[in-house]
C-alpha cells in the first residue's frame, strides 16, 4: 500500500526539479538618482527586453497586461527614486511610472512633499491601479503630532515620527494619476498611557487589531540617508484579489499586517465596514507578537525580513505567505490560519499563528532588501540583494538557475519571474466600467442597477467586491469610486 501511494506521490509531485521556463524581470542599482536599466532575462540569460531609466530604482518593477495580448503590449511598472526626496531613509523612492515595451511613459505620479514620502515599494492591482507605501511625517505637536497620539519620546534629533500610509493611485488619462483609496496607521493605533491621547487607549494584548505607538525606536541620527523618523520601515505591499486584501512587511518591528481593501477610504479610517466588518483594523499579523503583549521570544520567528506576498492560485502553497527572513538568512514559507472567507483565526490571550514555517531555502546572507516568490512548477525565486543574485531553487533546495548581475551599485532589490506565456490570453475587465467606455460614471452606476433589478445581464465588471453577487454593495462602492471615497 506504501509502494502505491509513494508511486501516486511521485506523479504528482516529480522528485527531479527542473528550472521554470520563463523570464526575469529585475532593476540593479538603488538610490542616488542615477540612471539604470530593467532587465527582462531568459533562462539563458540574454536579453529579452530592457527598459533604461533617468532614476534609480525604489524597490522592483512590475509587469501588467495591456490592452491586447502579448509581450509586445504588456507594461512596466517602475517605482523610482526621485531626485530630492523631502524625507531620506533606506528604500527611499518618490514616483512611479508606466511604461510600454518601447519604454514610452503612458503616466506617472510623485509622492514627495511636506507631508508625504514614498519609499520602496508599489503593487500593480487587477483594475490598473497601483498601491503606494509612503512615510506621514508627524510633529511633536499639534493635533496630529505624535504627542497627541500618545507617544511618549522619538529616537531622532528631527523630532519627528513617520508614520506609515498607504495610496491607491486610479491613472486618469492625462498622463498622471489619482488617489481614489488610503489607509493611514495613525487610524489604528493603541496606547496605555493615558485615555486623553487620540489613540485608543486600553490594555496592549486586549487589541492585536491595533498598532502600539509606543513599540519600537522612531528612527535615528545615523543609517541610510543620515537623520531620519522612519518607525515603521514598511519594505514591502502586496495584493490578494480573492480575498480583496493587503499584506505588508514591517522590516522595524518583525512582522508582517494584512488589512482589507474592500474598504472605503471613510471606512479604512474606522474600526468597521468593508468585508471583514473591521474597517482598516489589522486583520491578520505575524511574526513577532510581543509587539501587542502576546506570545514569547520563541514566537518572535521574523527578523528584519522583506518581500512578503501570496502564493498564487494554482501554485504549490497556493494562499500561503512567502518571504525573505533576512535575520534568519532564508526564504521561509507558512501557512496562516484563515479560512475560505479571508477570516485569520485567533485564540484569547494567544498571538496569532502558525508557531513554525512549513519551507525555507538553503542559506542566503543579505542586508538590504531581498525576497522570494514561488513559481508554478514549486521552485522558489530567491533575490541576494547585496550580491546582486538571483537563484531559483527547487523545494529541495537544489540551485535550479542562477544569475550574477556584476558591475558597481549591481544590488537587486528584488526579482520575479514571468512564464513565457503569461500574457497569451489578457481579458480586461476594470471593476466598475460596466458599459466597458474606459472610464467609470454615472453611466455604470444605471447600468448595474439595471442588472440588479433584472433588466440586463451578467457584465463582470458590475460585480465590483469579486463576490460573484451583483447587488447594492456593488452599486455603492462604484459611487464611491466616482466620489473618490
Amino acid at each position: 500500500m506504501f509502494r502505491v501511494g509513494f508511486i501516486i506521490l511521485c506523479f504528482l509531485f516529480p522528485l527531479s526539479a527542473e528550472v521554470f521556463e520563463g523570464y526575469t524581470l529585475f532593476t540593479p542599482g538603488q538610490g542616488g538618482g542615477a540612471t539604470t536599466t530593467t532587465y527582462l532575462k531568459s533562462n539563458d540569460l540574454s536579453n529579452f527586453n530592457i527598459w533604461n531609466h533617468e532614476n534609480s530604482a525604489a524597490s522592483m518593477p512590475y509587469l501588467i497586461p495591456g490592452n491586447e495580448p502579448g509581450w509586445e503590449n504588456t507594461l512596466l511598472i517602475y517605482p523610482y527614486r526621485v531626485n530630492n526626496p523631502t524625507m531620506e531613509s533606506g528604500g527611499g523612492g518618490g514616483g512611479v511610472q508606466c511604461l510600454t515595451w518601447n519604454g514610452a511613459v503612458i503616466w506617472s505620479h510623485v509622492i514627495s512633499n511636506s507631508n508625504y514620502q514614498h519609499h520602496h515599494d508599489v503593487e500593480p492591482l487587477p483594475n490598473g491601479n497601483v498601491l503606494m507605501i509612503a512615510w506621514e511625517k508627524l510633529n511633536q505637536y499639534g493635533d496630529y503630532g505624535w504627542e497627541a497620539y500618545g507617544r511618549t519620546s522619538v529616537n531622532n534629533s528631527l523630532n519627528q515620527m513617520w508614520s506609515t500610509a498607504i495610496f491607491e493611485m486610479q491613472p486618469n488619462g492625462d498622463g498622471g494619476a489619482d488617489v481614489v483609496w488610503e489607509w493611514h496607521l495613525t487610524d489604528h493605533l493603541v496606547q496605555d498611557i493615558s485615555d486623553i491621547f487620540q489613540s485608543t487607549y486600553g490594555e496592549i494584548s486586549d487589541h492585536p487589531e491595533l498598532f502600539n505607538v509606543n513599540e519600537g525606536n522612531v528612527g535615528s541620527n545615523g543609517g541610510p540617508g543620515g537623520v531620519n523618523a522612519d518607525w515603521m520601515h514598511i519594505n514591502a505591499i502586496s495584493y490578494n484579489a480573492e480575498f480583496d486584501q493587503i499584506v505588508l512587511s514591517s522590516r522595524f518591528q518583525d512582522e508582517i499586517f494584512v488589512i482589507d481593501h474592500s474598504t472605503t477610504t471613510e471606512e479604512a479610517a474606522s474600526h468597521s465596514g468593508g468585508n471583514s466588518g473591521k474597517g482598516g483594523d489589522f486583520l491578520y499579523r505575524w511574526g513577532n507578537p510581543q509587539n501587542y503583549d502576546r506570545g514569547n521570544n520563541a514566537d518572535h520567528i521574523l527578523s528584519d525580513q522583506h518581500g512578503v506576498n501570496w502564493v498564487p492560485e494554482g501554485y504549490p502553497g497556493e494562499g500561503n505567505f512567502i518571504l525573505f527572513n533576512n535575520g534568519s538568512y532564508e526564504a521561509v514559507e507558512f501557512v496562516p490560519p484563515v479560512d475560505e472567507s479571508g477570516n485569520y483565526l485567533i485564540e484569547d490571550n494567544q498571538p496569532y499563528g502558525p508557531n513554525d514555517i512549513i519551507w525555507s531555502s538553503p542559506y542566503v546572507s543579505t542586508t538590504m532588501q531581498g525576497g522570494a516568490f514561488r513559481q508554478p512548477n514549486g521552485n522558489t525565486l530567491v533575490t541576494d540583494c547585496d550580491s546582486g543574485v538571483i537563484k531559483e531553487y527547487s523545494e529541495s533546495g537544489s540551485v535550479e538557475w542562477t544569475y550574477t548581475h556584476s558591475g558597481n551599485n549591481s544590488n537587486i532589490a528584488r526579482a520575479q519571474k514571468y512564464s513565457i506565456d503569461h500574457f497569451d490570453n489578457i481579458v480586461n475587465v476594470m471593476p466598475g466600467d460596466v458599459n466597458n467606455d474606459g472610464v467609470i460614471n454615472i453611466l455604470d452606476v444605471v447600468s448595474t442597477v439595471n442588472i440588479v433589478l433584472g433588466l440586463a445581464d451578467w457584465v463582470d465588471a458590475a460585480d465590483y467586491n469579486g463576490d460573484n453577487v451583483i447587488n447594492v454593495l456593488d452599486i455603492v462602492s462604484i459611487v464611491n469610486v466616482i466620489l473618490g471615497n
